[in-house]
């Protein structure tokens, strides 16, 4: 593979760190006999437990180290300041699947060079 797009060349990173921690939670689990059974109603908390979305916190800090870039992502996922503090840092909210996935997108983005939230 010797020329990749710029534009791909962001989601390929991105993609192998989140295959990278993929492979860890596959260790983890074989680490374990068995598997603590969820309930169906239980809330999935940020952890160790949750090894591909503390890649994605980690990247977005890296991100969001400029003055003002956590108010401008707050502003394009259309939520509070205080809100994408909480799944930054909290260890008790998760944002929902469609949140999550605008995260990765507006990282893609800005590590491509274009910013969502201007």
């Amino acid at each position: 593979m010797d020329y990749v797009h710029p534009r791909l060349a962001t989601w390929l990173a991105i993609g192998s760190e989140l295959f990278a921690a993929g492979e860890q939670m596959v260790d983890m689990a074989r680490q374990k006999m068995r598997a603590k059974r969820w309930a169906s109603y239980s809330t999935v908390r940020p952890g160790v437990g949750t090894p591909l979305w503390n890649v994605l916190v980690r990247e977005l800090r890296t991100e969001l180290a400029t003055h003002g870039a956590k108010t401008r992502l707050a502003r394009y996922l259309g939520v509070s300041r205080q809100r994408l503090q909480d799944f930054l840092v909290g260890t008790n909210r998760m944002p929902d699947a469609e949140l999550t996935l605008r995260m990765l997108h507006w990282l893609a983005e800005k590590r491509a060079g274009r910013d969502l939230s201007l």
